[in-house]
């Protein structure tokens, strides 16, 4: 997709939104334990997520990225944040950014805006907050305890010179007329505009119920797994114009999180393995005409009274699996040898464990456990290995 080949890769290559880009910056460059979070609000296309991205990737942070379904409830903040934020110098160079942070709400969420907000008020690594706006008294609390920075849509002139250079470097053409339409539907979304541009070109405009025309990715794969039809579920599933890997990963994050049968489980994620080698070769190859078969594949997701729920991650799958399960394993393994030292969990962390890591990396360190000693910590050693 032309959104994701000419994805911005530093601040140069981003048009618009030059002062939010200067408040970003100086707020990276200057960044110290505890300084305010940002929160860039601005509606949906406009490069928040971008911007957030190539600034951790060029002050050389390793973004998390997370969504509003990641963090409803104080127990998912908890496993999610907690090894993050308590294991700073043992991850790396941590900075989260949480997408859609407008989109908590309802009673699951119980806890979840509070907890987030205390996170908020004595920040350890660099967190920035997405919101495509909001004026709920949820969003006023999160906005005291951040520093704001709006982002605009891109001006229709600047908008259309940017379409333009995309059509010459691909060697196509479209009528100026289509070019003013394509900029006036698209109301200053970058990602919209070239989505339907490379459409238009492609000659490959499904058809679309207009009802669906509105719905975000959230609502369309809740949407999707509710329909009452398959032909319901594949004008729902055409209605999601993002990046393919996106449409894939967001597949995929809500599938297994979700409480299915073990039958459906595997039956859901052969599918989705299928699409990802799809995307793959049309990635190898070039052959973007494959990606019309992307969404009859996915459409075979769908099942009447399926438990499916959206659920987002904006990492890689390796990325996911490996910060699920190292995760646990350093929470266990430090509840244990904290123990056995006689230190609390945080002395241990702060103090011991980085020391810890690196002998054992370095094999410099024997923890001499015995036959009766623990299973589970050799287990959590290897896993950390």
């Amino acid at each position: 997709m032309w959104s994701e080949k000419y994805r911005p890769k530093n601040l140069l290559d981003m048009i618009g939104n030059e002062e939010a880009k200067e408040a970003i910056v100086n707020w990276l460059g200057k960044w110290m334990k505890g300084s305010k979070p940002i929160l860039l609000v601005g509606p949906p296309g406009i490069g928040k997520t971008t911007l957030a991205t190539i600034c951790a990737k060029q002050f050389g942070y390793d973004l998390i990225g997370l969504n509003a379904s990641d963090i409803r409830n104080k127990q998912r903040i908890q496993e999610i944040l907690g090894p993050i934020l308590g294991n700073a110098s043992v991850l790396g160079k941590p900075m989260i950014f949480v997408d859609e942070v407008d989109g908590i709400h309802g009673r699951s969420d119980y806890g979840g805006v509070e907890t987030l907000i205390d996170i908020l008020k004595e920040p350890t690594i660099p967190i920035v907050l997405a919101a495509n706006g909001d004026k709920s008294d949820k969003m006023k609390s999160i906005k005291k305890a951040t520093k704001p920075i709006q982002m605009r849509p891109i001006p229709p002139r600047l908008l259309q010179f940017y379409l333009e250079s995309i059509l010459k470097k691909e060697g196509v053409t479209i009528s100026l007329g289509t070019i003013v339409k394509l900029v006036i539907q698209s109301r200053g979304d970058i990602r919209s505009i070239l989505n339907s541009a490379q459409a238009h070109v492609m000659g490959f405009e499904p058809q679309i119920d207009k009802s669906f025309v509105t719905l975000d990715v959230e609502e369309t794969v809740n949407s999707f797994f509710k329909a009452k039809s398959a032909d319901e579920a594949r004008a729902i599933l055409f209605s999601l114009r993002i990046d393919p890997r996106e449409k894939i990963d967001a597949f995929y994050s809500s599938v297994i999180t979700s409480p299915l049968e073990k039958e459906d489980m595997q039956k859901m994620l052969e599918i989705i393995s299928e699409a990802d080698m799809l995307y793959g070769k049309i990635m190898k190859t070039q052959e973007w005409r494959l990606l019309r078969y992307l969404d009859s594949i996915l459409v075979g997701l769908y099942k009447e009274g399926t438990a499916v729920r959206y659920s987002q991650f904006n990492l890689a799958w390796p990325i996911i699996n490996r910060l699920r399960w190292d995760g646990k394993a350093i929470k266990s393994l430090v509840t244990i040898l904290s123990k056995k030292m006689h230190v609390s969990r945080s002395d241990f962390v702060t103090f011991y464990f980085p020391y810890v890591l690196f002998c054992m990396k370095n094999k410099t360190l024997d923890l001499e456990l015995d036959e009766s000693g623990n299973e589970i910590m050799q287990k959590e050693i290897d896993m950390l290995k």
